[in-house]
């Protein structure tokens, strides 16, 4: 019987990136998976303050050069990758030189979002799924991390829920204490509305907050994990409706109860 593939999309990723609540369980818990007999595959971008050759990051030339279109410009993906042997796991990196070769990652030196990181994220998503679909990896399940993946639930339910790749697949998010202040570019609504994807569907996004970006990403998904003991209250009430109304809602589990609870989880997301 085929193993049970997971697809784990997250904004970072320790050791690449600075240690967080995020790219800790983003880099602990693939590897959990694998050893209960899931098969994983990560994806994030690649910041520019990821050090390259200290991580052996390579390019993957043949699968490289796809171009996307996002606001009248075009863009192309440069995929790099790098594995950890121990456990045979491969991460996957995003990334294009307009969007990802700043030496800050979603904000700028002064600490503000920088003004196009909704095409940054729709880029990312957009890499990603084309990637996996370049890679006849066809996940089960799709598991997005941090606010910076969370186009990946709709992009996967409207936008290539035709494709036979990613038509079957499930899509699970963690919520954590990761937030941001202010809210993305106004323009979010109208460039993520790709084919299969109806201003209906973008509602929210025509007021990117936080909270409305989460809400968002939630709307689309299958099941929500809490990933922190404490996240912003406005989500702890939305949750607790939609938990309600038997919405599939893992509340925060204690790290020695994460990779059994998770497990589970996912489990009972797939046989839904």
């Amino acid at each position: 019987m085929p193993k049970v593939r997971i697809l784990y999309v997250s904004q970072e990723i320790k050791p690449y990136v600075s240690e967080t609540e995020i790219s800790h369980i983003s880099r602990d818990l693939p590897e959990a998976m694998q050893k209960e007999g899931f098969e994983t595959r990560l994806f994030m971008p690649c910041f520019g303050t990821i050090n390259t050759r200290r991580h052996q990051l390579h390019e993957v030339i043949r699968l490289s050069g796809t171009t996307f279109m996002i606001n009248d410009g075009y863009y192309p993906l440069s995929l790099k990758v790098t594995s950890i042997p121990a456990i045979r796991m491969q991460i996957y990196f995003i990334d294009n030189e307009d969007y990802f070769k700043r030496k800050f990652q979603t904000h700028d030196a002064n600490g503000m979002l920088w003004e196009d990181n909704h095409e940054r994220m729709i880029f990312f998503t957009r890499g990603t799924l084309e990637t996996a679909k370049r890679l006849c990896w066809q996940p089960n399940l799709v598991h997005s991390h941090g606010w910076f993946s969370m186009l990946t639930p709709l992009f996967v339910k409207k936008a290539y829920h035709r494709d036979a790749m990613f038509s079957n697949a499930k899509v699970v998010l963690s919520v954590y204490d990761q937030d941001f202040e202010g809210a993305l570019n106004t323009n979010f609504a109208q460039i993520a509305a790709l084919e299969g994807v109806s201003p209906k569907d973008v509602a929210l996004l025509k007021e990117p907050t936080y909270v409305n970006l989460m809400k968002f990403a939630i709307a689309h998904a299958d099941g929500v994990i809490i990933g922190s003991p404490k996240i912003h209250p406005e989500l702890v009430k939305h949750l607790k409706c939609l938990k309600a109304l038997k919405f599939p809602v893992l509340p925060y589990q204690e790290p020695e109860q994460k990779v059994k609870a998770y497990a589970t989880f996912y489990n009972k997301i797939l046989n839904a």
